[in-house]
């Protein structure tokens, strides 16, 4: 198993402390070289082993970068990594995490007050410090604060686009020991929701022991926090992991119970109890018949725990997939016998929001394409972002660049086993216009519109704004409709009745932005947009070709919302899926 989100952390800590010290350029470089670190298909600590040149195979690895991973490979440490924590000793992790609160600010409040963790920013902000330092004002500290708040609520949750990844680790290397049988993961990371409070897996055997002494022997385990007969706790790239080990008799039961959720379990339980039945995590026992005089508990026979199935089969219910796990009316649909045919991994035909180095994305358009053919897709689109309201510092392409990149769209689609459309991402300004002009967007094949700033608006207005961009004849996707970045900052709230009936009356498909960081529309946004007859479209918004692959959380996230394979234009036949756009 590999290292390369430890050491592509490391890197983006290296990046926020140099930008932090206001270093230019250089945040920038090791801020990519993360990214393709993470991304690596094999363990960068191998390549570090051969020497540096071998790291600099990495794409935008150079010498520096290169010698600092072979460092701390071989040493443990960064000694100029080291030097930055002395010189800002700062929780820039939890201080960035509050929305406005960059690198650079953290230096600067660093500087000025002494600031190093979240209640010291909070207590600044409170007593009214900020404000009185060069370049912040009353609006800036209320802001602050107000971001402390919602970052404090997502404290000690990670992002499931960084935990699964781990998870699919561990089980690999569990998978390869003669005493591991089934073994899949728990809890919330199974319900796949946007955060984790840790990574649960479940492992059948029938030598526990062993099972723990393997875990506890992965290369990747930081340190471990306990260690029993049946189950144990390491830390792995700051995350808890917790690993349980059952009898294969107790499985099924096991599985579904830590599962859950807790709200679905309670409701199961019920209903088992109505039946004369007890359901707990080692088996449905029926109790109906069994005298306890005393009052004891009451064991009865065992009737399922094999499977997860034979656990709802006893209730006279199908298996009901785990992303719909929220007793939100699941359990009652099941026993009519209605559960929707939900969208499967490997259903999407293609992407109709990406980015290259036209805009802020790393590859080129063939690149990109090339990387939509690797993965059997039957259509791709480029989809760069316009200038506009939220793009800063150069970032979008202006509408001269956006009609000669059309050309040249086009020429790469010639030579291409796909069909490419060109295509753009709009940006919404605060009133619902678009940021690119009417002649050049009827000259697209696609268009998203996507809100990038403004994001402070109240339910009404910003529903509003939205429903106007969905009114122009050109806009074919809402993209990322609140704006909001997981853990990050809140986005849009928006009357998802209105939003999904106004995307109805006009032809344009809702976005659920499979990115990790956004997951946007979540899962109950999509139950109330489907419910109303509205288009899904599940798109990666990537920046380079491993970000394709993050169509999984997008398919997940919509299993999560009910949502069906016809419900999604992705999955459709290029005939119809031409017959949608504008």
């Amino acid at each position: 198993m590999s290292r390369n989100d430890e050491i592509a952390t490391l890197l983006e800590e290296f990046a926020d402390l140099l930008d932090a010290k206001d270093v230019a350029y250089k945040p920038s470089s090791y801020r990519r070289a993360a990214e393709n670190v993470r991304e690596y298909p094999n363990p960068v600590e191998e390549l570090a082993e051969e020497g540096e040149d071998a790291v600099k195979e990495i794409d935008r690895v150079g010498d520096a970068i290169a010698s600092k991973i072979v460092e701390y490979v071989e040493t443990g440490h960064i000694e100029e990594l080291d030097d930055l924590r002395d010189e800002l000793p700062v929780d820039m992790a939890g201080l960035t995490s509050v929305e406005g609160v960059g690198p650079k600010t953290v230096g600067t409040l660093y500087e000025e007050l002494g600031i190093t963790d979240l209640d010291e920013l909070e207590a600044a902000a409170r007593d009214g410090q900020i404000q009185e330092v060069k370049g912040f004002g009353a609006k800036t500290e209320a802001n602050i604060l107000e971001g402390i708040e919602f970052a404090r609520e997502a404290t000690g949750r990670e992002l499931l686009g960084k935990a699964r990844p781990v998870a699919d680790d561990l089980l690999a290397y569990l998978g390869d020991h003669d005493a591991v049988g089934r073994a899949e993961p728990a809890g919330s990371m199974r319900r796949w929701r946007e955060t984790v409070g840790d990574i649960d897996i479940l492992v059948e055997s029938d030598d526990p022991s062993a099972v723990i002494d393997h875990f506890l022997a992965w290369d990747l385990v930081d340190d471990t926090i306990e260690a029993g007969a049946q189950k144990a706790s390491t830390r792995v790239n700051a995350m808890r992991v917790d690993l349980r080990v059952v009898d294969p008799s107790e499985y099924g039961a096991a599985l579904q119970y830590f599962t859950g959720s807790k709200d679905h379990n309670v409701h199961l339980r019920n209903i088992a109890i109505d039946r004369g039945l007890k359901m707990n995590e080692y088996g449905m026992f029926d109790i109906s018949d069994v005298d306890d005089p005393d009052g004891g508990p009451r064991i009865g026979r065992r009737v399922a725990g094999e499977t997860e199935a034979s656990m709802y089969a006893a209730l006279d219910l199908p298996l009901i997939t785990p992303e719909m796990r929220e007793d939100t009316g699941e359990i009652e649909v099941a026993a009519d016998g209605s559960l929707p045919d939900l969208i499967d991994e490997g259903e999407i035909r293609g992407d109709l929001h990406t980015h290259t180095n036209w805009s802020d994305g790393d590859n080129t358009i063939a690149e990109m394409v090339a990387a939509a053919e690797e993965r059997g897709y039957e259509f791709h689109v480029v989809s760069d972002h316009a200038t506009g309201p939220g793009m800063v510092g150069g970032v979008g392409v202006d509408d001269d660049e956006l009609l000669e990149q059309i050309d040249e769209v086009r020429a790469v689609a010639e030579d291409a086993s796909i069909t490419v459309f060109t295509g753009v991402e709009a940006n919404i300004d605060a009133e619902g216009g678009l940021s690119v002009a009417d002649d050049v967007l009827d000259q697209l094949d696609v268009v998203v519109a996507s809100p990038h700033s403004a994001l402070d608006q109240d339910r009404e207005t910003a529903t509003e704004r939205l429903v106007r961009a969905m009114e122009h004849p050109a806009v074919d996707v809402l993209g990322h409709p609140t704006g909001r970045l997981i853990n990050r900052r809140p986005g849009l709230p928006l009357d998802y009745e209105r939003l999904a009936e106004a995307a109805v009356e006009n032809g344009v498909a809702l976005e659920l932005n499979a990115s990790p960081f956004r997951l946007d529309l979540n899962g109950e946004a999509l139950k109330i947009a489907v419910e109303a007859g509205a288009t899904i479209a599940i798109d990666t918004d990537a920046h380079r070709p491993a970000e394709l692959d993050h169509a999984r959380y997008g398919v997940h996230t919509a299993r999560r919302g009910w949502v069906e394979t016809a419900d999604v234009i992705n999955t459709w036949s290029l005939d119809d899926l031409t017959d949608f756009l504008h």
